[in-house]
């Protein structure tokens, strides 16, 4: 077994140090090699035998299906760490042997929805629930939030992640932390860093610019460590420009440490990299979850000169400073009771700010005055509330669009609900017996086509009820990419919406269209079709309540687009070196092999800092819907916009106006245009962003924003610095991207910061 030798060298002696009762310097020091190696090299997982596939969840005897451990060393005192997955709460096995309770979690929203909030406050209070429930089942670290950058649409991982901008990446990642962190338990940011693609993910090398990787993928990381302070950083499986992320000194020490001042413990994605005497070099503490090529190669390394010593105590160090800062160490008496039923109104209300209204023709919403509703689509009647893989909680229940509907009051028609449920179950237990065995818990099954009315049942439904509501619904999880096929809609949806449009059109009647979804879908060929479009994404468990919630008008939708959609998927820049609907042979670890696509080994990110609206505005493109898009039921004024500089710090303030009939939220993006300098400049940046608090119609609210002008900088490869032109500065008060309300300008003085000469393409 792993570290055996080194956990029987020594017998306990009472002049031993003891952590917590020693310093951690005392403790390091009393440490033999093999008790180092076997510290930063995790337990393992249950079921590997090759060290590369396994069955997650090697905790059974202290927490059932929690992803990791670290090692015990009892002699000094030395408890283990719980590591659990993940980003939309708790995952741990609802079930323990000869035990009959369970223990389920709460299913929160998506991070695409949570980050659609755009309301830091709100993200911050779902992060207690998540935490309290980390803490209450015996957790130490929860293995969130996940934020790296919308690169692509199509990115198999972006219904966890924020944002194709990286300051609401930053801001939601950095609220979540702190709301998690409050329960003194912590969290692991990830994926540190350019996990944009699934396809090949721990093989890929990321081929990206200097200026890139410090201006987009790096700088909600950077915001999130400065302003959240969390426990770890977990680092990704791909390679940054030829190196592994989690062997790259310069990423992991040289800037996270040293630039950024992060004081936490770095640990790997499981399994991810392939030398751990160079992780440890590198400034990566801890390898997950830990195999016994791991520490043989760490204690040979040292044995042999080249790993030194030293480097190896700092990681033990760190290993052991997480150690004594969990709940699990200073002794909890958890209680495996969270309050499940509170946080199940955490989740229900927080997802209501993260709703998109994409389009409202006439007043169609809110539903006033209807009653009898009818419900067409297969994911009306099977609601999906998020997404497989790490990102799965295994919940009580899932609230359908049905059963919301019913629960706020309408009479709804559920005719072909029996005949469309056994249909479901039939074609996914047919997908789920194509699948490994080993691979079939954490893949989503694919939605069948949808199973369409007859004429003759659509005509008697269209006779009993007064509207029409159309779920779309896309499923979500890691491993694999969505294909353009996902992408857009498919025959029997484009069917279905124009069959049930067509008739209640005729009839006078409305169509809604709910989009159950986990990233961008194509909606420009199809949107005038409905008279109004609800972005619902993946909800958590309460979903169905949720979206009754928004289309009764119970609240004015309030959520915005964190990512542009697109008319097209090829016009995303990105979509030129993006590996779309390749067939790459898929395992767990989604390693390539010989005989896949030779073009899956490198990923070259041509399109450097024009990702997302950075793109399509420089390009003068049209879009579907653009960044920071989205309607209310009301409507918001903006006026005297103000901007000064105090100190170090732009404070700008905007008055906004609620001049519609019911109460909402407005959220202002403050953009900024910088002047002619040395460098290629986006047409706009986001630079701040606030919501109102909820404004009765009529009222009006003061909007105040602020950041730092060392944030207006462009990353200047020449100089390898942080460079402010000196000028004027065109500020912009927002509703979206494209929707500028107020305009101020600000006089800045130049200004140059140098860093590290680091992570150049090779």
């Amino acid at each position: 077994m792993l570290g055996a030798a080194a956990l029987t060298l020594s017998s306990c002696q009472p002049k031993d140090p003891y952590l917590g009762k020693t310093s951690i310097d005392s403790v390091v020091q009393a440490m033999t090699l093999e008790e180092k190696a076997a510290l930063v090299v995790g337990m393992g997982m249950e079921g590997s035998t090759d060290g590369q596939t396994a069955t997650v969840g090697s905790t059974k005897n202290l927490v059932p299906g929690a992803a990791g451990t670290t090692r015990p060393l009892e002699r000094l005192g030395v408890t283990p760490v719980v590591l659990a997955d993940g980003p939309a709460g708790l995952r741990i096995d609802p079930t323990r042997e000869g035990d009959p309770a369970t223990y389920y979690c709460t299913h929160f929203p998506i991070g695409t929805l949570l980050a659609s909030t755009w309301n830091p406050d709100l993200i911050e209070q779902v992060g207690q629930s998540m935490g309290q429930e980390v803490k209450e089942y015996g957790a130490d670290v929860l293995l969130a939030p996940a934020l790296n950058i919308h690169r692509n649409p199509l990115n198999g991982r972006n219904f966890e992640y924020y944002s194709e901008d990286p300051v609401v990446s930053g801001k939601t990642a950095a609220a979540y932390v702190r709301g998690v962190q409050s329960n003194d338990v912590g969290t692991s940011i990830k994926h540190f860093a350019f996990n944009n693609q699934e396809t090949n993910r721990t093989g890929v090398d990321a081929v990206i610019s200097p200026r890139a990787i410090r201006e987009i993928y790096l700088k909600g990381f950077e915001i999130t460590v400065k302003e959240s302070d969390p426990w770890t950083v977990m680092t990704s499986y791909n390679k940054i420009n030829g190196t592994y992320t989690s062997q790259e000194k310069d990423l992991v020490t040289t800037i996270l440490r040293d630039e950024w001042g992060f004081g936490g413990l770095v640990m790997t994605d499981w399994y991810g990299g392939d030398n751990a005497a160079e992780q440890i070099a590198a400034g990566n503490d801890l390898m997950e979850p830990g195999t016994d090529l791991q520490y043989k190669q760490i204690v040979d390394a040292v044995k042999a000169g080249k790993l030194s010593e030293k480097d190896l105590d700092a990681c033990v160090r760190r290993v052991l400073e997480l150690v004594v800062r969990t709940p699990r160490f200073k002794g909890y008496a958890y209680s495996n009771k969270p309050d499940l039923k509170a946080h199940a109104e955490v989740t229900r209300t927080s997802a209501l700010e993260g709703m998109v209204l994409l389009k409202n023709e006439g007043g169609t919403l809110p539903l006033k005055g209807v009653k009898n509703v009818a419900v067409f689509g297969n994911t009306s009647y099977d609601f999906i509330a998020g997404g497989t893989g790490s990102g799965n909680v295994n919940r009580a229940y899932t609230v359908s669009l049905i059963e919301g509907l019913r629960n706020g009051g309408f009479t709804v028609d559920d005719s072909r609900g029996k005949a469309v449920l056994n249909y479901m179950a039939d074609e996914a237990g047919k997908e789920r017996a194509k699948l490994d065995p080993s691979l079939a818990a954490f893949l989503p099954i694919p939605r069948p086509a949808e199973l369409l009315p007859t004429p003759a049942e659509l005509s008697g439904i269209l006779a009993k009820n007064d509207v029409a509501i159309i779920t779309i619904g896309r499923t979500s999880g890691e491993f694999f990419d969505r294909t353009s096929p996902d992408f857009n809609l498919n025959p029997s949806e484009r069917k279905l919406l124009t069959m049930v449009t067509d008739a209640f059109h005729k009839a006078g009647k409305k169509v809604i269209v709910v989009l159950n979804v986990g990233g961008v879908v194509e909606t420009s060929s199809w949107k005038g079709q409905p008279d109004a479009i609800l972005l619902a994404w993946q909800a958590g468990q309460e979903g169905g309540n949720s979206v009754t919630d928004i289309l009764s008008g119970k609240k004015s939708p309030s959520g915005k687009l964190t990512m542009t959609f697109p008319v097209n998927l090829m016009d995303a820049a990105s979509s030129e070196n993006f590996p779309i609907d390749l067939d790459v042979p898929l395992s767990f670890m989604n390693r390539r092999t010989p005989s896949g696509e030779k073009d899956v080994d490198i990923c070259k990110y041509e399109e450097g800092i024009y990702v997302g609206y950075r793109w399509f505005d420089k390009q003068n493109m049209e879009v579907s819907y653009p960044f920071g898009y989205g309607l209310s039921y009301t409507a918001f004024e903006y006026s005297e916009p103000k901007v000064a500089l105090e100190g170090n710090t732009v404070k700008a303030s905007v008055t906004v106006k609620n001049i519609g009939e019911v109460p909402g939220k407005e959220v202002v993006q403050l953009y900024v245009s910088a002047p002619e300098g040395t460098l290629d400049k986006p047409v706009r940046e986001l630079r701040a962003y606030a919501k109102t608090s909820e404004l009765p119609a009529g009222q009006a609210e003061r909007v105040e924003l602020s950041f730092k002008v060392e944030d207006l900088a462009s990353f200047d490869e020449a100089q390898s610095a942080w460079v402010v032109d000196a000028g004027t500065y065109d500020i912009q008060f927002a509703s979206s991207s494209r929707d500028i309300r107020q305009r101020a300008s600000l006089d800045v003085k130049g200004s140059k910061k140098k860093v590290a000469n680091v992570l150049n393409i090779k």
